[in-house]
């Protein structure tokens, strides 16, 4: 090789070497890790189905649907006054235990309609007792003629002071209460004073019902209910009274 060749290569080195030594550091390194890095981009798999998305009915079945909020029950409202006694437009919220006895009475009384197929819809108390009316009684006004041993076979719901009633099935504008002749408190339905009869043991019994063709069911409105065909009838003049035919102890 001449001189003069030597000297050409020599001055390309030199020139390389020198655009080398200008470039910055982090250029360079980014160049070399992008080079490194890189990888060929894959071509798009053609058997991969696309992404699908849920029908409006899926869609749908997939939110979920919250309760729809309870309707609060109503608290009764009072519809009607007697003095202390307090006459609400229908049952309360909080269950009533009623007396056990039924000749204690109480100061909260539940009334009920009941429907019985014999003898239509009558009335029946917190625990399903069957009321009752006697027709020598009075209701325009008020009077209750049942007293002595007549009230030991039927004694007579009482109510005591302060009282509430809470009637289902009746309106409360014919409830009310009458005073006896011994002081006590009476409920009245549309002006009838209503009884138990002692022979009945438990709840839905209607033992009483046609007894000596005087004692009835109360129906709602204070009326009387059918009598039964089994009923029984008067008895003779001078044998027995009203409360001849029932035990003085009713047994609860």
């Amino acid at each position: 090789m001449n001189r003069t060749s030597i000297a050409s290569v020599a001055i390309a080195v030199t020139s390389v070497l020198g655009l080398t030594a200008c470039a910055r550091p982090a250029d360079t390194a980014t160049i070399d890790f992008a080079a490194a890095t890189a990888e060929p981009t894959a071509p798009p798999t053609a058997d991969v189905p696309p992404e699908v998305g849920l029908g409006p009915a899926q869609e749908l079945a997939a939110v979920e649907t919250p309760d729809p909020p309870a309707t609060p029950v109503p608290e009764p409202t009072v519809a009607k006054t007697q003095k202390w006694v307090k006459i609400f437009n229908g049952p309360a919220n909080k269950d009533v235990t009623p007396p056990k006895s039924i000749r204690k009475g109480s100061k909260t009384v539940e009334l009920n309609a009941t429907e019985n197929a014999q003898i239509g819809t009558y009335v029946t108390d917190g625990a399903g007792r069957t009321l009752y009316r006697f027709d020598k009684d009075d209701n325009k006004p008020p009077k209750a003629t049942c007293n002595g041993d007549c009230a030991k076979a039927w004694p007579p719901l009482l109510i005591k002071s302060p009282g509430k009633i809470y009637p289902k099935g009746i309106d409360p504008k014919v409830l009310g209460y009458v005073e006896r002749a011994d002081g006590h408190c009476q409920v009245t339905i549309n002006g009838w004073p209503v009884y138990y009869f002692a022979k009945d043991e438990k709840p839905g019994d209607i033992l009483g019902q046609g007894v000596n063709g005087t004692w009835f069911a109360v129906g709602p409105a204070g009326g009387r209910t059918k009598p039964l065909p089994d009923a029984i009838q008067p008895a003779p003049d001078g044998q027995g009274g009203e409360g001849a035919d029932a035990p003085a102890d009713p047994g609860y």
